[in-house]
């Protein structure tokens, strides 16, 4: 706040000021008063007048200037009226009052969305679990009835099964913390468990997948790294090659961390499009193949999964050669207690 511009905002109040004096100054003239009384009581007067002013805006001044430097300081700064002065003059006292009837207003529209978002998160999981009882019926009805037909409308109940999934994980994607244990897990078996997830879909398009040195014990939900782990497979079985088709996976203990590997000689990914695979809804080139037709959810809810689980995810990729990722597991004094 500038003195200048405080003065501006006073200009009727200094207008007035000048007509008043103008006025004491004729009624002056009127009784015969000497010069020096004349000047004394104008300058008194006027003297008076901005030194009041003066306190009203150094007061003002360090008031909203204190607002100012902890608003700049806060990282949501709606919070401000939390921590907000009562104020000793009126102006800043009803600025107060707005502030927390606007933020409370806030906190109750933000707790109406909340609750309906969360009335439709429970909808939706409550919606997929109903969906899988038809899921493995029919599963069960393909077993009892094999055939070339049955075998394929299998593998497309797979599909959905995998898509059901995809959405339930990202329904519960924001709340990850009210839904994980992290414990000691084998990642041989996770390793395993989502190879033989995916045992159809790779002996059907004579995927070799090769498994060493995975024999390692990681600081982990097995249930939320399971479906990270298939996501990564699964893209690698969507994006494969023709021929001589094959997917690796081993670890490496470097340091303080335990990096899962899974490297396949897929159709890569264009130089330009890597920096953009985490992104919501970014299919790419490759997404929009032909029999591909990516949704584009899936990389970017096993990034958000992993910041959530405190796990590293990276990705590297050569076009027409291959895609590696990374999954890092971090091992610290804390996982050993």
């Amino acid at each position: 706040m500038k003195f200048t511009n405080f003065l501006k905002d006073k200009f009727i109040s200094i207008f007035l000021l000048i007509f008043i004096l103008c006025t004491i100054e004729i009624f002056l003239m009127i009784y015969n008063f000497g010069t020096f009384i004349k000047i004394y009581i104008m300058i008194s007067i006027a003297l008076v007048y901005f030194f009041g002013l003066f306190i009203e805006f150094c007061i003002k001044r360090n008031y909203y200037k204190e607002i100012i430097e902890r608003t700049e300081e806060l990282d949501k700064k709606y919070l401000i009226t939390e921590i907000m002065k009562t104020p000793n003059f009126v102006e800043g006292e009803i600025l107060k009052y707005i502030l927390d009837e606007t933020n409370k207003s806030m906190r109750e529209n933000v707790n109406y969305y909340k609750y309906l978002q969360e009335e439709y998160k429970d909808y939706i999981e409550l919606w997929i679990h109903e969906v899988k009882i038809p899921i493995a019926t029919s599963k069960l009805m393909i077993e009892n009835n094999k055939n070339e037909v049955t075998k394929s409308i299998g593998e497309e109940l797979d599909k959905i099964e995998d898509y059901i999934e995809e959405a339930l994980f990202y329904a519960r994607s924001n709340t990850v913390e009210k839904d994980y244990i992290i414990r000691k897990t084998d990642l041989k078996e996770i390793v395993n468990t989502v190879i033989k997830k995916n045992k159809s879909q790779l002996i059907s398009m004579k995927i070799k997948v090769d498994i060493e040195d995975v024999d390692k014990e990681v600081y982990v939900d097995s249930k939320w790294i399971i479906f990270i782990l298939n996501q990564i497979v699964v893209n690698s079985i969507k994006y494969s090659k023709e021929e001589n088709r094959e997917i690796n996976i081993f670890s490496k203990e470097v340091k303080d961390k335990v990096i899962l590997y899974i490297k396949d000689n897929g159709i890569g990914i264009k130089k330009g499009e890597i920096t953009r695979v985490f992104e919501k809804g970014f299919t790419g080139t490759n997404g929009r193949i032909n029999g591909k037709k990516s949704t584009g959810i899936g990389m970017f809810l096993c990034k958000k999964l992993c910041n959530k689980l405190g796990i590293g995810l990276e990705l590297n990729s050569v076009e027409n050669e291959g895609t590696e990722v990374k999954i890092i597991f971090p091992k610290g004094s804390y996982t050993e207690l």
